[in-house]
């Protein structure tokens, strides 16, 4: 749950390209949102439910180099809403011994997957699979995966749902990496269709030349 991650930092060992060193992994929220930025990244194919919610950025000199997301498996003949949430873990140098967490509004329900890292490098553009408007009487999900493409060139994809159809690559980030995170969620329709996340668009920085 993501009020786990608390504003202090935590001890933790992180897999996915990090060996087995410990590293602190601490939620950055809106503190650092004054951030300059170069970019936005967006896509075409998000869906029409919710509203734009806030921007969470990295701290400065930070860029997100893995993801994790919270997705909501087949409830089978209950409502399904697919994915619901995705967190930006933030590294400011290829050691990785400090981490930041970012990840704007979140969905409910679900739970949270491990984290995958690039193995080198940093995020730089993204892809979504969403399941189209279902029409007045069918079970919208709306977002169900995500994809990263990495500045070291491997593409990450979530263990999402399979729901629908990958639309285009966004643009990438060109100078630096993606810094931050703005997502568009569809508030809690109290037993309702529920479809959670819609769209997501990320933030890019550039890196300060030595």
């Amino acid at each position: 749950m993501a009020s786990l991650f608390t504003a202090v930092a935590v001890l933790a060992v992180l897999s996915g390209g990090l060996c087995e060193e410990k590293t602190f992994l601490q939620r950055a929220g809106v503190a650092f949102n004054n951030r300059e930025y170069e970019s936005v990244l967006t896509v075409t194919n998000g869906e029409q439910f919710g509203n734009w919610t806030w921007v969470e950025m990295c701290p400065d000199k930070f860029f997100a180099v893995g993801f994790s997301i919270r997705v909501e498996t087949n409830q089978y003949m209950s409502d399904d809403t697919g994915l619901n949430g995705i967190r930006l873990i933030c590294s400011k140098d290829e050691r990785r011994s400090f981490l930041y967490s970012v990840e704007s509004h979140t969905g409910y329900f679900g739970d949270w997957s491990q984290p995958q890292y690039c193995p080198s490098g940093v995020l730089t553009s993204f892809q979504i699979r969403v399941e189209p408007h279902q029409g007045l009487f069918g079970d919208d999900t709306a977002v169900n995966n995500i994809k990263f493409r990495c500045s070291s060139n491997p593409a990450l994809e979530g263990p999402g749902m399979t729901w629908g159809e990958y639309g285009s690559w966004s643009q990438e980030c060109i100078n630096g990496g993606i810094c931050g995170i703005e997502t568009k969620m569809e508030d809690y329709q109290y037993g309702l269709d529920d479809s959670a996340l819609n769209d997501v668009r990320f933030h890019c920085c550039a890196k300060v030349q030595q």
